[in-house]
């Protein structure tokens, strides 16, 4: 992808959204982790926390875009993205908060560290899609993921409470990019590949049943919970 190109700028914005409504959580939790810490150790296990995390993500997001120029995975990785982006809108109103904590400096270091490897699954293969295995643009989503995730629990949570359709864009973002991934699935070439009508309107309602496929599925599940 050409740096600075009109597709590289759209995919910065996809990484910028799907930081936004993804990294948001990975904060509330590194927040969490230390805050039945003493005050003196609260900023320092923040601080050393999320390098900590910054790190483990960094060797995940690395991984995940070398496992994706493996035949077949991108497909596979499409599918999971779909699904992330189908519980990003159904879990949207039931999230549980109460999070995990710890009472010693390295305790909080663990579990800072041990919920983002768990957490950041859906973040990282977020980024590695959008970002098409342009390596500039997967160090620039981690860049951006840093500040979002040391100073922005509050700010997220404030910006998705005030518009909520946020959530919304970020499930469609996220959609959008799954069915990127599985158009440039290798395997699904003679589907896909071309400049002919059919491939092009295949094309097109790939697109369309993900983005309405994860929006109305998430509509549903939320009317039913309520």
């Amino acid at each position: 992808m050409e740096l600075f190109s009109a597709p590289w700028w759209s995919a910065l914005l996809a990484i910028i959204l799907i930081d936004l409504v993804l990294a948001g959580d990975n904060a509330i939790v590194i927040a969490l982790a230390a805050r039945n810490l003493p005050q003196d150790l609260q900023k320092k296990a923040i601080v050393w926390g999320t390098v900590g995390a910054i790190v483990v993500r960094a060797v995940m997001t690395v991984g995940v875009v070398w496992l994706l120029k493996i035949p077949g995975l991108m497909l596979v990785g499409g599918l999971g993205l779909l699904w992330i982006a189908y519980k990003l809108i159904a879990d949207s109103g039931e999230g549980d908060h109460s999070g995990p904590s710890a009472t010693t400096f390295w305790g909080a270091m663990k579990t800072i560290v041990v919920a983002d490897a768990l957490m950041g699954v859906d973040n990282v293969l977020g980024v590695a899609g959008a970002a098409h295995g342009a390596f500039d643009l997967v160090i620039l989503g981690l860049l951006i993921s840093v500040p979002i995730m040391v100073f922005g629990s509050r700010i997220v949570l404030q910006l998705v409470q005030r518009w909520p359709l946020i959530i919304q864009g970020g499930a469609a973002v996220l959609a959008f990019t799954a069915a990127s991934m599985i158009i440039n699935e290798s395997l699904l070439d003679a589907l896909f590949d071309g400049s002919d009508l059919l491939p092009q309107v295949i094309r097109g309602l790939t697109y369309t049943l993900a983005i309405v496929g994860v929006l109305g599925a998430g509509w549903l599940a939320n009317k039913r919970s309520a």
